[in-house]
């Protein structure tokens, strides 16, 4: 849906997840799309640099969040959140984090 005004795909992968989770690294990123690493890395590190994102390590990992400075970061964090309310049950489905298996017999 944005991703034309994003520049991609994993653009708008990217930025809607961090709007849904307020956090991520490259490699679960990419884990939880099915994509490879590299395309990720390049968007977060693309994002940094313009200053939306800002990233801190975690051990080893380098774990990436908003730019609490960047001066359009309210109405970004709004455009995604209504991009992501026009996405079908489907595609809200990629951009929901499941760490464990659901209760027997609990309604999907």
């Amino acid at each position: 849906m944005l991703a034309a005004i994003l520049g991609g795909v994993t653009a708008e992968r990217v930025l809607v997840y961090l709007s849904r989770f307020g956090e991520g690294y490259a490699r679960g990123i990419a884990r939880h799309f099915g994509i490879a690493p590299s395309p990720v890395q390049k968007q977060l590190a693309k994002f940094e640099e313009a200053g939306i994102l800002a990233s801190v390590e975690k051990g080893r990992t380098l774990v990436y969040l908003w730019n609490p400075r960047y001066p359009f970061l309210a109405e970004l964090q709004a455009l995604l959140v209504k991009a992501y309310d026009y996405l079908t049950p489907e595609e809200k489905e990629r951009y929901t984090l499941r760490t464990r298996p659901r209760r027997r017999g609990k309604p999907a």
